[in-house]
């Protein structure tokens, strides 16, 4: 017990004598565990906060009757669900225990601002419906204006309308996707809020819902029922399941919202939480080497010390003791502040996400106990871990090495460390080989990837040795015997330099990483249109994730009608099940597809699908052996099966999809009719300028939608990849941050033992400004070597990804030069940053006190 006091006494005392030598690390943990508590609290926060919004707004429906068979489609958070008719509302109103029932009709429509811009449509949906009387059914409420009684009359969410520049009794265009002519007569808000995040709804008299939204009237997406008083929504199920015809379902109100919530915010928040706490684990793990090395050079600078504790009669537990208290201590500091941190970064984003588009939901901050408990024993346990191999070390000195001069650690490049390295490193190439080319594989891959990571951090001191070298080679004859002097400083200690290079090496190979998959996305996309587009321009409706309306199907014949116009087919999406499987469908004209997408090699006849033909792609078939003349059965959303001939086959299905059918085969199952892309081919002689005007001009009159050259279109397809490679950049600039942090702390640590040095060197001559500029140049050397050992592992897991990731997509990879060009620069620059401080510290030195100093 005396013992342990006495360690903690010790630690105690250190701390406050020492207590900057621990500012890198306590800033290293504040910032991580901020960083994590910011994700958890934020996510808390959102989720409790849909909760109540959908609690409250669907607070009056008590059951939803809707159809039992659904499509779903890889990639899609809610599927296609049959319609129900609205001949059921008399049965289920006369069914004891209902109070009230109304058709629930809702398909998608964009709307379009005052400045000509569609709003919304870039992931949330923009949703349309019918406006339902009953306001207790109805999730929305009146906030200003009257609800639609006459055709073209419609409400709007008040978030919708402060977009788009829109107020009561202004007219627009609504694409649903046939452009409707509208005129808003009232705002309403959705559990309060304006609106569901940026999900955008435009409601309409039941009338136009059904003529716009439903291929045929008399049917809806669902339909609401409210119970009569001491009637509970799973009574009222139970009644209402015996009257439902087969092919109908019910369930209660409280499941519905839940499917609600879960189809609006979940994807969103598990995607966002997800994305947010893989980068809180980067920050923490580059975190991790900035706090190991603190304590690596803390326990080494205090070599002679412990040896005279030592001798003193202190046992080894009591060193290895008092050096992991002065852990704990820092970590759990440091840990609680970045907890109020994170709190606070939960409120500012509460606050920022407003300004940027997203409504954050209003109300107070959700802190749950998780949310506080586990970035607090992260923040300990990083510390601690962290700690552990450089207290051992610690508790290893021997009584006697309080005679000798205390040493920094120069170790690191022994025959025993190279060779496991050089182990690892096979290993790894080994497992990425087999997950990447012979078995294809994620998690093999990102076994391959940890293992290439630890490899490269056992062979970073032997690798340091050969680098700085050759890195600092030209500052020989660019900066003399300066450069000479912060080569050799950096070369002092293997170990050390490769230590905290790691740090900064990680936060750029993960930079360099998404740059590299970013951009073989970027250029696989420009090569998909490239080799498969052969029309002239395209006419899309940019958008990713379930937003925007499409492009209206009437608007393939009036631009293929033009005088300058060979040939114009639209390309629209339907589903069905094939073999039990979800499975997207490319709605066309098969005969025609041919002159505007290259398919490849087809066997059999695009000309004959007619209404029971299929056209497949190659892949597809392959996997479910089909050929030309095979039946295939396709299940569709409304309950119908059908069997189908396959009658081609196609090699390249970039732009066509695995399954192509005709309109007419689609017809009897498509809800809201759309396409996603028009391709165009022009006559010959027509210019590419001419030809495009004359489309621009037709497409007016259809929503005004986007007509692009070939080049624009593969741009406007890779849009999404800068946006998230923007998010990936900002999230990541912490990790390097807090690496900068730590070559900042670790020089300052390195230039306290070297006092006497350089007294002695400007004794001799050395001015401070060559002072400063060799303490500078020493911080540029590691930030290069960590900067080219991050870019190189980089680079290698970017080819990595992109092999595993591609499965049977042929995916292309690139190397953008100018993007990775930027990230050295960047990477080296933050390190001559880093070195300012230390450089101005030790240029204030006094000369003939360093000169003293032991």
């Amino acid at each position: 017990m005396n013992g342990t006091r006495a360690s903690v006494r010790l630690s105690i005392a250190s701390l406050r004598t020492h207590g900057r030598r621990f500012a890198g690390t306590f800033v290293a943990v504040l910032l991580g565990v901020a960083f994590l508590t910011g994700t958890l609290v934020m996510g808390d926060t959102l989720r409790a906060s849909f909760d109540t919004l959908f609690a409250d707004a669907n607070a009056g429906t008590d059951a939803v009757v809707r159809g039992s068979d659904v499509v779903t489609v890889a990639g899609e958070t809610q599927g296609t669900r049959q319609p129900v008719g609205t001949a059921l509302l008399k049965r289920i109103e006369r069914t004891p225990g209902v109070a009230a029932a109304a058709p629930d009709i809702q398909g998608a429509g964009q709307l379009v601002g005052a400045d000509g811009r569609p709003v919304g449509g870039q992931g949330p949906p923009t949703l349309a419906g019918n406006w339902i009387d009953d306001p207790e059914l109805n999730p929305y409420r009146l906030a200003a204006g009257h609800a639609p009684t006459a055709p073209g009359e419609v409400v709007v969410n008040r978030g919708t309308a402060e977009r788009g520049g829109l107020r009561i009794g202004d007219t627009t265009v609504l694409r649903t996707p046939d452009p409707v002519h509208v005129r808003i007569v009232g705002l309403a808000t959705f559990g309060g809020q304006d609106g569901m995040g940026q999900v955008t709804y435009t409601a309409m008299t039941r009338a136009d819902a059904e003529k716009y939204l439903t291929p045929k009237p008399g049917q809806a997406s669902a339909i609401q029922v409210r119970a009569t008083p001491g009637t509970g929504q799973r009574e009222l199920v139970d009644a209402l399941r015996p009257v439902l015809p087969r092919g109908v379902e019910v369930i209660t109100g409280q499941a519905a919202a839940a499917e609600n919530r879960d189809m609006i915010s979940g994807a969103f928040l598990g995607l966002f939480t997800t994305l947010l706490l893989v980068f809180s684990g980067i920050v923490l793990l580059v975190a991790t080497f900035s706090i190991h090395n603190t304590f690596a050079i803390v326990v080494a600078q205090r070599t002679r010390e412990n040896a005279l504790l030592r001798a003193l009669g202190a046992a080894r537990r009591q060193i290895l003791a008092a050096t992991l208290v002065e852990a704990g201590v820092v970590a759990v500091i440091a840990s609680a502040a970045g907890l109020a941190g994170g709190i606070g970064i939960a409120a500012g984003l509460q606050a920022l996400f407003p300004a940027v588009g997203f409504p954050f939901p209003e109300g107070s901050l959700v802190i749950g106990a998780v949310s506080l408990l586990l970035p607090l024993a992260v923040g300990v346990l990083v510390c601690l871990g962290s700690a552990v191999l450089p207290a051992v070390r610690a508790g290893r000195t021997a009584p006697l090495a309080a005679l000798r001069e205390s040493a920094v650690d120069d170790s690191g490049t022994s025959r025993t460390r190279a060779l496991a390295g050089l182990v690892l490193l096979v290993a790894s190439l080994g497992v990425i080989l087999t997950g990447t080319l012979a078995a294809p594989s994620v998690w093999l891959s990102a076994i391959g990837a940890v293992l290439a990571l630890a490899a490269f951090v056992v062979l970073g001191p032997v690798a340091a040795t050969y680098a700085v070298r050759a890195l600092g080679a030209p500052l020989h004859r660019l900066r003399g015997v300066t450069g000479r002097l912060a080569g050799r400083n950096a070369l002092r200690s293997p170990r050390r330099t490769a230590s905290t290079a790691t740090a900064l090496m990680i936060g750029v190979a993960v930079v360099s990483l998404f740059t590299v998959f970013g951009a073989s996305l970027k250029a696989t996309m420009n090569r998909t249109v490239d080799r498969s587009f052969a029309g002239d321009v395209a006419i899309s409706a940019p958008s990713f994730g379930a937003g925007g309306s499409g492009l209206s199907p009437r608007l393939a014949p009036a631009v293929g009608r033009l005088p300058q116009v060979a040939t114009a087919v639209g390309l629209g999406k339907g589903v069905a099940k094939v073999g039990g499987a979800g499975r997207a469908l490319t709605v066309t004209d098969p005969a025609a597809l041919g002159r505007v997408l290259d398919l490849g090699r087809v066997d059999g006849s695009l000309t004959g699908l007619g209404t029971d033909g299929l056209a497949v792609s190659g892949a597809e078939a392959a996997e479910r052996g089909l050929h030309p003349g095979s039946r295939a059965r396709l299940a569709f959303a409304d309950g119908t099966r059908r069997e189908f001939t396959v009658r081609a086959v196609y090699d390249r299905s970039e732009l066509a999809g695995d399954y192509v059918i005709t309109r007419q085969a689609w017809a009897p199952h498509r809800a809201q009719d759309s396409d996603s892309l028009i391709a165009v081919s022009f006559r010959p002689g027509v210019s590419t300028a001419d030809g495009r005007a004359a489309v621009v001009k037709t497409a007016a009159a259809y929503g005004n939608p986007e007509v692009q050259t070939r080049g624009e279109y593969a741009r406007s397809s890779a849009g999404g990849i800068d946006m998230m490679l923007t998010l990936v950049y900002a999230l990541l600039a912490l990790a390097v941050l807090i690496a900068l942090l730590g070559i900042a702390n670790t020089l300052g640590l390195a230039l306290h033992e070297r006092t006497r040095e350089m007294g002695l060197l400007r004794a001799v001559g050395q001015t401070r400004s060559q002072l400063r500029s060799m303490v500078r140049w020493e911080s540029v050397l590691v930030a290069a070597f960590g900067t080219a050992g991050g870019l190189l592992l980089g680079g290698f897991l970017g080819w990595v990804l992109v092999e595993a990731s591609a499965g049977d997509t042929a995916v292309a990879f690139d190397l953008p030069p100018l993007r990775l060009l930027v990230v050295a620069l960047v990477g080296v620059a933050a390190g001559a940053l880093a070195g300012r401080g230390p450089a101005r510290r030790a240029a204030r030195l006094n000369v003939l006190r360093a000169i003293a100093a032991e």
